[in-house]
């Protein structure tokens, strides 16, 4: 069964990865949502983030699973985070892929990225990182087994009743932050955390 599918990464870094996992013709063109173009990221961006939020929202709609793809520093990123968030707790299947072994570009791999899901907890207090599954994109065969990973994630997400939210673990969250911000120099005062990139 094909299901629509959001797809969260880290755009600016992981663009090209990204693209081969969309290319991989796993899942039809008209089931994949959340690839978006740099220039219309740019327009989306320069509107603020109600406008953003706003996107997310309205890619989501329709979707039953949510793959994060991740990269060295997608765990780092506020709006993949929030993408997270949104997809739990609207009722979304979530299953995580680690993309760094993909190669790029100019044909290199990545660094391996912290689970993003290890940012999230449900009410009981159980990490998301012990009920979302993780794959690797290329030690377990993603382009033939990404399927039955999807279904499995909408499997586990229905277990869990439909008021069962999660939040993100702040003081986890403040020091993956500061581990990823030394040696950094903000762009501006007003976005420590890198401004708006997703």
């Amino acid at each position: 069964m094909t299901r629509k599918t959001f797809f969260s990464f880290h755009y600016e870094r992981d663009a090209w990865r990204a693209g081969q996992v969309r290319n991989s013709n796993v899942i039809a063109d008209e089931d994949k949502c959340g690839f978006i173009d740099a220039v219309e990221w740019e327009s989306i961006e320069r509107q603020g983030d109600d406008a953003i939020k706003r996107w997310i929202r309205g890619q989501l709609k329709g979707t039953s699973a949510t793959v994060v793809l991740v990269g060295k520093e997608t765990a780092e990123r506020p709006w993949v985070l929030h993408e997270i968030s949104e997809s739990w707790n609207r009722g979304n299947g979530l299953v995580g892929v680690w993309i760094h072994g993909i190669k790029d570009s100019d044909k290199q791999t990545d660094v391996k990225g912290q689970n993003p899901f290890e940012l999230f907890e449900l009410s009981d207090g159980t990490k998301l990182s012990a009920v979302c599954k993780i794959y690797d994109w290329v030690d377990a065969d993603g382009r033939n087994n990404l399927g039955k990973w999807i279904e499995e994630a909408v499997e586990i997400r229905s277990k869990y009743g439909s008021d069962e939210m999660i939040s993100e673990i702040s003081e986890k969250r403040a020091a993956v932050v500061q581990s990823s911000a030394r040696g950094f120099a903000p762009r501006s005062p007003w976005c420590a955390d890198g401004g708006g990139e997703r």
